[in-house]
């Protein structure tokens, strides 16, 4: 059991985060967000701004320079005079001090050519339309056998529609940049990014340089959740005034900004229509998805893919539709798709549940499936009835009066829910290198971006391991473009991911220093001709790509099942979720400390999910209104109680080196979908448009 390597930097205050990194004489930078929620910049007044003592710049679509263009539009700053949302950047100031940047940016004057913006999403909006794909390359809808036909026939039926709001990503450490220009016409960024490497490629092609040219450096990242999986318009609007200025630009985006300029997780509708037979099995699935996307880019979540992997059924439906809004663009937020998607089935299933008189753990397991339904894959490994199993045993499930109300506390109902989780287990391809230095230490290097999920000891683990070395011989070096490329931290891929280039780096490096062994004097300890590692030291380096084209095909998934106890108060209509178990199979644990971590961080996102997390649109102006911790709420230290994860044992050789599954993003999946059935079962009220507030209770009880 191995606790964080970085423990100590982190709490004395050495771990460096992107707006800490000393530069010389840097400038501080403020953003202008747009008023209008769809129209045209007219003009652009900045000579109050200019005016103000300490400003160095002002920039807008007036003056700046000319980019080359980007795979997102939503990093085409300055690039045109359209407002596609309000709270789109529209100028910035560059000031010697943030204070100073601040007040200048209160002072710049736009002036637009203003439209009724079209902010909300409905079921009938008639833009509606079918993308190519949804996110991650799936194929946007599926269907097999006659699903109308077949949910006409089934004796048990449900058929129901569920809504979630759209949702923001509040990682502690907002997303900043320190932007600093070279003499050599190179760029380097102190980033908050969940992906060096591919922050590199993108802002090198929007600047015009080679990739070489951009260095990206996040040692430290402190939180993203998917927000920070891709580069956001201050990574492009802190290089740009860095160049206009000439010198290092730093710029933090204020929470309240971020709202609108970091992505946040579609709200959708989701029709689900679940047929069985008089026990249970499932004659028919059919989901139904509308989310939103904006007028900027295109990004359609991959809401009903769950949908596909979890229960049996001979007919099949799921779909996608998506509406171009005058709105931010969505993006990546823990489990994208999975979350809602499985909040929907997991509601559904236990509606069905009641319907057909059949315990919700029972229903589940009579439904489990021994191949992939719709791909006909075998699964590398799926052993979702046994969390639910042992989930049900540790959770006390057995004797469970199903009726509502049935057990109560003076004016306080009380209840029990269980929902099943399943998360996608990828692999991409990357590079590492392992170097034997002459010390007799090891030293490991990947790009890859430890967010604040352990992945740096988990890899100095699987490095040491490999090694067959002691662990404090290894230092583990990540979170830095020049180092060899990995993919981004998300998708639960990490691990896995890097931890292959990693143990294939450390095998060549045993290679050859066995090889140097046996060419040498003898020995246990790694040896060249003379005895020693020379003082340039050995290396080895590796590159998966090719492993990774080379595997066999399987549905890889990691599966498991929460439980929830809820308490609803009679008289005032306010949940609380005193006890709530995860139970997972996820191959094998690499770091048991941080995972428990990361389980129970995505437990308590899906009670925040289930009961207050709800960003609301002003349908007439456009834009977030609860834009900051105050009226954005999240779980707090009393909203989460007895909450505990736990594992069971699972051996799958078909993964990668290791035998792990991603963890990152399994916790939150159907865990809202918990929280809403226990509290079903504690007050007879299913609300199916979350959150599950007291003013969706109250009327009720």
């Amino acid at each position: 059991m191995t606790y964080r390597l970085e423990s100590r930097d982190k709490v004395t205050g050495r771990a460096r985060y992107a707006g800490e990194y000393p530069v010389r004489d840097p400038a501080y930078l403020s953003a202008v967000q747009a008023h209008a929620g769809r129209g045209e910049v007219v003009s652009v007044d900045t000579g109050s701004a200019r005016r103000l003592p300490g400003v160095l710049a002002v920039l807008s679509c007036e003056n700046a320079p000319r980019l080359a263009e980007a795979s997102s539009g939503e990093l085409a700053v300055f690039q045109s005079r359209t407002v596609s949302y309000r709270g789109q950047f529209v100028a910035a100031v560059v000031a010697e001090t943030l204070e100073t940047a601040r007040e200048a940016a209160r002072l710049v004057r736009v002036e637009y050519a203003s439209e009724q913006p079209d902010v909300l999403l409905r079921r009938d909006h008639p833009g509606l339309y079918k993308p190519e794909q949804v996110n991650a390359g799936i194929p946007t809808d599926t269907e097999m056998g006659d699903p109308e036909e077949a949910f006409a026939g089934s004796a048990v039926r449900v058929d129901v529609t569920y809504t979630t709001p759209a949702e923001h990503n509040n990682p502690m450490e907002p997303h900043t940049t320190t932007a600093e220009w070279n003499e050599d016409g190179s760029l380097t960024l102190y980033e908050s990014t969940q992906g060096p490497s591919s922050h590199q490629r993108t802002l090198a092609q929007i600047f015009g340089l080679e990739k070489d040219q951009v260095r990206v450096v996040s040692t430290h990242v402190g939180g993203g959740f998917g927000s920070k999986g891709t580069p956001r318009p201050n990574s492009v609007l802190a290089a740009m005034a860095a160049r206009e200025v000439g010198r290092p630009v730093k710029f933090a985006v204020p929470r309240r900004q971020m709202f609108a300029t970091t992505g946040y997780r579609t709200p959708t509708i989701q029709r689900m229509r679940l047929g069985a037979d008089p026990d249970g099995r499932l004659d028919v699935v059919m989901h139904d998805v509308v989310e939103q996307t904006s007028t900027v880019q295109e990004f359609a979540e991959q809401t009903a893919a769950p949908t596909r992997v979890m229960y049996r059924a001979p007919h099949r439906r799921t779909t996608h539709r998506v509406a171009r809004l005058d709105v931010p663009t969505p993006s990546w937020m823990r489990a994208p798709g999975e979350t809602p998607g499985m909040y929907a089935l997991e509601s559904a299933m236990d509606e069905l549940a009641v319907a057909a008189g059949i315990d919700p753990v029972e229903l589940r397991v009579r439904n489990d499936a021994d191949r992939e339904p719709e791909s006909g894959l075998p699964f590398s490994s799926r052993n979702l009835v046994a969390c639910l199993e042992e989930g049900a045993d540790r959770f006390g499930w057995e004797g469970r009066d199903p009726a509502p109300r049935s057990r109560r506390a003076g004016r306080t109902l009380l209840g029990t829910g269980v929902a099943a989780t399943t998360y996608p287990a990828r692999r991409n391809p990357g590079r590492a290198t392992a170097r034997a230095e002459p010390d007799g230490t090891f030293t490991v290097r990947i790009a890859a971006s430890d967010i604040g999920t352990g992945a740096r000891t988990a890899l100095a683990l699987i490095a040491a391991e490999t090694l067959k070395a002691d662990l404090d011989r290894v230092r583990m070096e990540v979170g830095d473009s020049s180092f060899p490329a990995a993919s981004v931290a998300g998708g639960s891929s990490g691990t896995a991911s890097w931890g292959t280039a990693v143990v294939r780096a450390c095998e060549s490096l045993r290679g050859k220093l066995n090889g140097a062994v046996a060419g040498g004097r003898g020995g246990s300890s790694p040896h060249t001709e003379n005895g020693s590692v020379p003082p340039e030291g050995i290396e080895a380096s590796a590159d998966t790509a090719a492993e990774l084209r080379a595997e066999e095909e399987y549905a890889r998934h990691g599966f498991g099942a929460h439980f929830v106890e809820a308490e609803v108060d009679m008289d005032t209509g306010e949940v609380r979720v005193p006890r709530m178990l995860g139970v997972f199979a996820v191959g094998r644990i690499i770091n048991p400390v941080t995972a428990r971590s990361q389980f129970i961080g995505g437990m308590t996102m899906g009670i925040g999910m289930a009961l207050m997390e709800e960003s609301v649109m002003d349908g007439e102006f456009g834009d977030y209104l609860n834009r900051d911790l105050a009226q954005y709420h999240v779980p707090s230290c009393a909203d989460v109680r007895d909450i505990e994860a736990v594992w069971v044992e699972e051996s799958d050789p078909h993964l990668n080196p290791m035998g792990s599954k991603g963890i990152g993003e399994i916790g939150i999946v159907g865990a809202a979908a918990a929280v809403g059935n226990a509290v079903a079962h504690a007050c007879g009220v299913r609300v199916r448009d979350l959150p599950i507030t007291p003013a969706k209770l109250l009327p009720h009880l």
